[in-house]
């Protein structure tokens, strides 16, 4: 059963999840407010590459959603204690999900120096780069760097999206 205790600490863990993940994939977007004529507002992205910038926040609002859909289960008086326990069971996994994800990202940006989206679904990792140059070569080299951190095999996509 899962106390009140464990609810406050699996909603405080995945609000601060949350805000990591849009800390560090916000902090490299420089975005600029403009006025128009009408009194709209436009926001435009500056030094992100966009496509990158459009995967990751399409990704990080689902994944809010998810964990919002999961949160109202476990706050649900009438949820059983098994829907809860799974609820419980797939934030984790969630959480678990995006930290190998950022870890990921990280890697490849710091020994490759390319921008990149990484997406794991179960044993498949996709991974977008963003460069104008596809290059076979590197593809092979970030496969063979992301095979080497996971014990299990796992299959591994490289795309590469024009800057």
């Amino acid at each position: 059963m899962i106390n009140k205790q464990s609810l406050w600490f699996v909603t405080l863990f995945s609000l601060i999840i949350i805000l990591g993940i849009y800390y560090f994939s916000s902090d490299q977007t420089t975005l600029s407010v403009g006025k128009i004529k009408n009194s709209e507002s436009v926001i435009s992205s500056k030094t992100d590459d966009n496509n990158i910038s459009v995967l990751k926040v399409t990704d990080d609002e689902a994944t809010v959603s998810r964990i919002d859909e999961l949160q109202s289960i476990l706050l649900d008086s009438e949820a059983t204690l098994e829907e809860k326990n799974n609820a419980y069971d797939e934030l984790e996994g969630i959480s678990n999900r995006k930290a190998k994800e950022n870890k990921l990202t990280e890697i490849i940006k710091k020994e490759y120096k390319y921008d990149n989206f990484v997406k794991i679904t179960d044993n498949q990792i996709s991974v977008v780069i963003s460069s104008s140059e596809h290059n076979s070569e590197i593809a092979n080299k970030i496969i063979k760097t992301i095979q080497e951190k996971f014990k299990e095999n796992v299959y591994v996509t490289v795309k590469f999206s024009n800057k």
